[in-house]
């Protein structure tokens, strides 16, 4: 018999086999054998510790329901973005402060060498400026948000998080583990690109790490928190202002949740189609942390890492910006030439030519946008820091902002292309210029895409 009769036949009885089965083999396989194996140990094996196990089987009861599991996931994203706001706050002023006093020093000492101001602006406000800013925006939320976060991981708790997760990465085509990625994002998106080594499956993996991006990284939290407590949280005060910083960034971090699983279902559906591999997840008890061991080892292994990496590629950034700042082209600025010419295409997305320009320089690391915008504003030849969110929102009131603006540099940071960093990882993980591309592209698509439609749609209905 030929091989391509062989062949049909055989895709024939393999068709036949798929029908008769129900979907749910592999479920009820799995099934059969944990209530084997349950039944054998409950026979079997007397436990010492029961009131702990019925412990843990009474708070997963509650955790893991349909009903409770995803208000109990929001409410501790919640409380988690409360402490790392309200704390960092404190020591981002602090560490500010210092680093002013630093700088001052630092300028006293080029003038007492006669040193020309062009080394001066180049060193003092391009490079030290510039990564005196990374440092005291990201190493204090880091310094909470990574600890935390790791205690709830020690707890026991993240498991239950891809356990809810688990249903709507399914029916959008992806592996339940892409919700363990998604949540290393939250702190640095390069390292949840290499954390997506967990996933088995080729497509899937592919399908994390396009979407990945969507949740924002610790380089984007500074300019959603202090978009959200300028303009949304405006009208409030006191705790109330950081009660409602939160909520709209966990409104935020709700919105890229929905568009990871939309882009996950529309890509498993096109270029990556594929049926979803299972994921058979068992729930570990839980656990009292170690929290001063816990504290010191998310601080040293992730807050300092990710710092280090940060200041490693703004450093340049910085030097960079502080060049194009005083490069005169005629009578205005090669950095104000260049909003300039962004501006028209900024506008239809509810931007203006300034704040493209920050995020296009600001591709090394997502810390510096912020700076940069303010030093274009400014039209100063350094990165500059306002004094205080008062000034510093009247600057931007005086540049023609409204809630609107605030509101689609928050879409645009949430949702654009990756770093520069995460990009690099990216094409160590794929070795594809083309995914790497894709990765890049994709994003800035849909970011594009949602704010032109946003800001189309308010102007439409008459709201600024």
């Amino acid at each position: 018999m030929p091989a391509a009769d062989l062949s049909n036949q055989f895709d024939q009885l393999m068709n036949e086999a798929k029908s008769l089965a129900p979907a749910d083999t592999r479920e009820q396989i799995v099934s059969a054998i944990f209530q084997t194996s349950a039944a054998l140990s409950q026979e079997c094996v007397t436990h010492t510790a029961a009131a702990k196990r019925d412990r843990t089987e009474q708070i997963d009861r509650i955790v893991t329901s349909k009903r409770w599991g995803f208000p109990i996931m929001l409410a501790l994203l919640a409380a988690v973005l409360y402490m790392t706001i309200a704390g960092a706050n404190v020591f981002s002023d602090s560490l500010a402060r210092l680093f002013g006093t630093i700088e001052t020093y630092l300028t006293m000492a080029f003038q007492a060498m006669h040193a020309p101001d062009w080394l001066h602006g180049l060193l003092v406000l391009g490079l030290y400026r510039g990564t005196a800013w990374v440092v005291s925006v990201m190493l204090p939320p880091m310094a909470i948000f990574f600890p935390v976060f790791a205690l709830l991981e020690n707890y026991g708790y993240l498991p239950r998080v891809a356990f809810n997760m688990d249903r709507l990465f399914k029916k959008a085509g992806a592996h339940g583990k892409q919700s363990l990625t998604m949540a290393m994002g939250f702190g640095c998106n390069a390292a949840a690109i290499m954390s997506t080594r967990i996933i088995e499956s080729p497509r899937e993996r592919m399908l994390a790490i396009l979407t990945n991006n969507f949740v924002p990284c610790n380089g984007r939290w500074p300019t959603l928190i202090l978009l959200s407590s300028l303009f949304m949280a405006a009208g409030y005060t006191g705790g109330w202002n950081t009660f409602v910083t939160a909520g709209v960034v966990v409104a935020m971090v709700l919105f890229g949740i929905v568009v990871t699983l939309t882009v996950s279902w529309v890509l498993s559906k096109t270029a990556l189609r594929g049926i979803p591999t299972h994921y058979t997840l068992e729930l570990p008890p839980y656990r009292r942390p170690k929290i001063m061991e816990t504290i010191i080892r998310a601080t040293l292994d992730k807050s300092l890492y990710v710092l280090k990496r940060a200041v490693t590629v703004a450093a340049p950034a910085g030097v960079i910006t502080w060049i194009l700042a005083n490069l005169h082209i005629g009578d205005t600025t090669a950095l104000a030439a260049f909003a300039h010419w962004l501006d028209p295409f900024a506008q239809s997305l509810g931007l203006d030519g300034y704040i493209l320009m920050a995020f296009i320089l600001g591709l090394p690391a997502n810390e510096i946008v912020v700076p940069i915008l303010l030093m274009g504003y400014l039209s100063a030849g350094a990165l500059i820091e306002a004094d205080g969110l008062h000034s510093l929102k009247q600057l931007l009131l005086d540049h023609g902002w409204t809630w609107l603006t605030a509101l689609n540099m928050m879409l645009f940071s949430l949702l654009h292309y990756p770093c520069g960093t995460t990009l690099v990882n990216i094409y160590k993980e794929t070795k594809s210029a083309k995914w790497t591309f894709v990765a890049f592209a994709l994003p800035t698509a849909i970011a594009i895409a949602v704010t032109f439609t946003t800001a189309q749609l308010v102007r439409w209905l008459g709201l600024v």
